[in-house]
């Protein structure tokens, strides 16, 4: 009998937990109205996504938790996209002044919020990112955002490879369709970082919440 997958990846040691660190940043990555516009070529039908991103992130407000929120913004034409726009031309959506580039409704960045434009999949690549996390000594990134198999998995593998905790929230990634959504999550928890569910980060962040709000002795 061929050998169950999960039992495959235990004997390899994937799957190994992380676990929280001390320091955590959320990132929202890429909730933006190009993937809830009907019409949109980018529509994907993710609103769920966003209503557990809201809740993840009133909890991370709560307990004074760095916040990031990331989007695509490209040049007229689209040039500075270079391959990532030839690759995928319905990211013209995201050329400056198209309506489609704006925070969706329920979503509005608070002045303390770091907003950071990209053109590449990562949150990391080509931004200033990593180098904002670590001067705030940074330990751990919770990742919410669009879409699981792209800007989320190269956020997640990015993160990682600059020395972060990858978490990455279940409900609060989506895709526009469940098997790339799911293989990505499979294949972030079997070798990036953690996959976890809201609850769990909710609860992260209110033992943190109440941690500071605990008086010293």
């Amino acid at each position: 009998m061929a050998e169950d997958l999960d039992q495959n990846y235990a004997k390899a040691g994937y799957h190994h937990g992380l676990g929280f660190g001390e320091r955590p940043a959320l990132i929202l990555v890429d909730f933006v109205q190009a993937y809830f516009e009907q019409g949109s070529p980018l529509y994907a039908g993710v609103e769920a996504t966003l209503a557990s991103a809201l809740r993840v992130l009133k909890a991370a407000r709560s307990a004074g938790v760095m916040r990031v929120l990331t989007c695509v913004k490209y040049r007229k034409g689209g040039t500075d996209g270079g391959i990532f726009t030839r690759k995928v031309p319905a990211l013209k959506a995201f050329e400056e002044g198209n309506p489609l580039g704006k925070w969706p409704s329920g979503l509005v960045p608070q002045d303390d919020e770091i907003i950071i434009s990209k053109q590449y999949p990562s949150a990391f690549f080509g931004t200033s990112l990593a180098a904002t996390l670590t001067a705030s000594k940074i330990d751990t990134v919770v990742i919410t955002g669009l879409t699981t198999s792209g800007c989320v998995r190269a956020t997640c593998v990015d993160a990682m490879s600059n020395g972060f905790i990858p978490i990455v929230v279940r409900e609060a990634v989506g895709d526009r369709a469940p098997q790339p959504h799911e293989a990505n999550l499979f294949d972030m928890s079997a070798k990036y970082g953690d996959v976890v569910s809201e609850d769990e980060t909710i609860a992260y962040f209110r033992r943190l919440d109440n941690s500071r709000a605990a008086p010293r002795g």
